[in-house]
């Protein structure tokens, strides 16, 4: 079994698109969705185009779809800051009632055998959460006990947008990259998992995707398109952002 590990797409369909069109040929089984889909300029035409694909797709709940849906039940999203509340609302007008149970319906995690790999732990952020941040540069010690008494040879995560294969204890713990929102080259960051890990990194016209963004009513449509399509930010630049908020 081959599988691709598609994460942080963000309704960002043209990005997508590029991605499962090499998908398609290099001879995968199973695309796993780690979580963060659609929280973005597509939401529907983003799951749809998933739920068309040509091989199965298995679906994980991330942070933001798990926020919007306490939104769209009437609750208060914890750590959603209230400007962004407004996007989860209009992404949720956007989906289908039949949609939003199937999101509703995916799981937090899921575990396969790969062979080559062994038992693989797919997660959205880390196996006890899904909104705990660390990137390749977060210490060691904190993480000890996060990745602790798994029993599996490696887990994959996304979340924090950016690439990285590293070892947590004795887990092999890597971050799939980011498809729809990436910090760093633009472009769409993914992985092949089977026999060994390949990291993914899947050019686009980046400036007819802008335009498609641009053409959605997305409240952020503009900002999109200029800032996680044409020039995304750097990885160090997110990589200090993101120690200020990283697992100690």
């Amino acid at each position: 079994m081959r599988v691709a590990a598609l994460y942080d797409i963000h309704g960002n369909l043209p990005a997508l698109e590029a991605v499962v069109e090499e998908v398609y040929t290099s001879a995968v089984d199973l695309i796993i969705v780690g979580g963060d889909a659609v929280l973005g300029p597509m939401p529907r035409e983003t799951l749809e185009y998933l739920l068309a694909a040509q091989i199965p797709v298995q679906f994980i709940q991330g942070n933001c779809e798990r926020e919007m849906l306490t939104q769209l039940a009437g609750g208060v999203p914890a750590n959603v800051p209230p400007a962004f509340r407004q996007i989860m609302q209009w992404v949720g007008d956007q989906l289908t009632t039949e949609q939003r149970r199937q999101i509703g319906s995916w799981p937090v995690g899921v575990q396969l055998e790969i062979p080559g790999l062994g038992d693989v732990m797919f997660v959205h952020a880390t196996p006890r959460s899904d909104n705990e941040t660390f990137t390749r540069q977060t210490p060691e010690e904190p993480l000890l006990p996060v990745f602790s008494g798994i029993d599996v040879s490696m887990v994959i995560c996304g979340h924090t947008h950016m690439q990285f294969d590293r070892t947590v204890g004795r887990m092999r713990v890597l971050n799939a990259g980011s498809v729809g929102m990436p910090f760093g080259e633009p472009g769409a960051y993914w992985l092949v998992l089977g026999p060994g890990v390949q990291h993914r990194h899947t050019p686009f016209d980046f400036a007819q995707a802008a335009r498609r963004i641009r053409a959605t009513e997305y409240p952020q449509a503009e900002e999109f398109a200029s800032h996680n399509v044409l020039r995304p930010p750097s990885e160090e630049r997110m990589l200090q952002v993101f120690a200020k908020a990283e697992l100690r």
